[in-house]
């Protein structure tokens, strides 16, 4: 064996395709392609899922179910689980959370359901975020208990409809009240004036102007003097 004669296996060795030689080497010309269209072409690539204009395929088919982001993930520990730790001394008859991850039975960022598969006669207080109804019933019988790390959170408030809200921005505010000591002052009823014993309007009185007296008239009217006489 000489370092120059050293081969690789021949599944690992990839022959070389050589195109567009010449048409007597078989892919000459068209380089295996065909003939000149859009595939043919360096960017001549089609979508994902085309299938040159029918109904593709994945909307042919109707969809189904939905994936919940909000959804939380449980690890499930059964019961012969908890009887095989405790036999192998790993936890006790009081197990708390970290007892279950220091046993290797879960992960610290776990959220735990307790489940009643397999044989169980132990008195135990265990530590989960969740357990069955059956595993329930099962470790309560036996005189245990099982206390839950969940927190109960209240539950949200109705959000208020877009009209109701509005409505109760135009509303007026409601009125200050008077302090605690000083009561309010009876407010004072005005009696409204009906038409019948509202008094009638007196229409204004027009004083008529003596008509002014010509100066022939004034003439007329005045009384003569004795030489006034005398003279005519």
């Amino acid at each position: 064996m000489e370092l120059h004669k050293l081969e690789s296996p021949a599944p690992n060795k990839k022959t070389r395709k050589r195109v567009g030689r010449g048409e007597g080497s078989g892919l000459g010309k068209q380089s295996g392609k065909g003939h000149n269209g859009q595939k043919a072409r360096g960017s001549g690539k089609v979508a994902v899922g085309f299938e040159g204009g029918q109904m593709p395929l994945y909307r042919r088919i109707p969809k189904y179910g939905f994936k919940n982001f909000n959804r939380v993930a449980y690890v499930s520990l059964n019961l012969y689980q908890l009887a095989q730790a405790m036999d192998q001394k790993k936890v006790g008859t009081k197990i708390t959370f970290d007892d279950l991850v220091k046993a290797r039975l879960v992960d610290q960022n776990d959220k735990v359901k307790l489940l009643a598969h397999g044989d169980f006669d132990k008195k135990i207080s265990i530590e989960v975020h969740k357990a069955s109804a059956t595993a329930k019933a099962k470790i309560e019988e036996l005189g245990g208990t099982i206390v839950s790390l969940t927190k109960e959170e209240a539950p949200a408030p109705a959000p208020v409809p877009v009209k109701a809200k509005a409505k109760a921005e135009t509303t007026e505010a409601p009125k200050a009240q008077a302090p605690e000591g000083v009561e309010e002052e009876p407010k004072k009823e005005v009696a409204e004036a009906t038409p019948a014993e509202a008094p009638e309007a007196q229409a204004p009185e027009v004083v008529e102007e003596a008509p002014e007296a010509s100066t022939d008239d004034a003439d007329a009217s005045a009384p003569t003097t004795d030489e006034e006489s005398k003279d005519s």
